[in-house]
């Protein structure tokens, strides 16, 4: 047995499925430390950025899906504050020396008009395009599951989470409409390269994710009525297929408005 299969069986044998006090599902327990794995939704935040008719794409530097292109988008990260998320400095903990105030939205404008979701997808535009936005709108909430990433606190817990997430993750994307507050965009360390795309240029068969391809399909579509809509939908994998095959999905329970 591979080391990597002898831990798997140490996990689940000390994983249990007992219905908690208070609870209406089977929840998976951690024996020696008694803590509750939950199974709870992660989420994308980005933004699509409109400037001149085009639509802001960033080729990814980063695994999964490198030299792919994308929508400026990442996780929010437990523990960000919405205040923490306007940071114009990308959320690290302090400033650096002197920073000018046109690096970054003003704090207290955008923490009341628009809300954590929204602040953290301004923070992964700055992040992976260096481009300063404003957010126009909400534009599609777009759930996925079985996809995702976890694993922190006790040692053992934090490795049975990493596990659990593995078979049980389920990740949520919010896309907001956005304007570039000036015409001024460069790679951050996420990125290999920025580019404005007209429509009809979007490159289809190079995009990184299913969720990109879902997200930008109906924004064509909302431009060719003249009519932009918020969209929610569910993305399902088709069974059997990768996360890199992103045109193998179903779009579910679509609905807009």
């Amino acid at each position: 047995m591979s080391a990597g299969l002898y831990e798997e069986d140490q996990f689940l044998s000390i994983v249990r499925w007992p219905v908690p006090d208070g609870e209406e599902k089977p929840r998976a327990i951690c024996t020696p430390c008694r803590n509750i794995a939950y199974e709870n939704p992660k989420m994308v935040v980005g933004c699509l950025i409109e400037h001149d008719n085009k639509i802001l794409l960033c080729k990814r530097n980063i695994q999964p899906s490198h030299g792919l292109w994308t929508l400026p988008a990442g996780y929010m990260e437990i523990g960000e504050s919405a205040a923490e998320q306007a940071r114009p400095w990308g959320g690290r903990a302090v400033p650096p020396p002197r920073a000018p105030k046109t690096l970054g939205p003003p704090k207290s404008k955008y923490i009341h008009e628009t809300g954590p979701a929204a602040e953290g997808a301004i923070r992964e535009t700055w992040e992976e395009a260096n481009a300063q936005v404003e957010i126009l709108s909400p534009f599609a909430q777009l759930d996925i599951p079985l996809i995702g990433q976890n694993g922190v606190g006790h040692p053992l817990f934090g490795r049975v989470l990493c596990y659990l997430s593995a078979l049980f993750a389920f990740m949520t994307y919010v896309i907001f409409l956005a304007k570039l507050k000036r015409p001024h965009f460069a790679p951050g360390p996420e990125s290999s390269e920025c580019m404005l795309f007209a429509l009809e240029d979007i490159p289809f068969d190079s995009l990184a994710f299913s969720s990109m391809l879902v997200t930008l399909n109906l924004y064509k579509e909302d431009k060719k009525t003249g009519r932009p809509k918020f969209h929610y939908g569910i993305i399902n994998k088709r069974p059997g297929t990768s996360p890199s095959e992103i045109r193998e999905y179903t779009l579910d329970s679509h609905m807009r408005c």
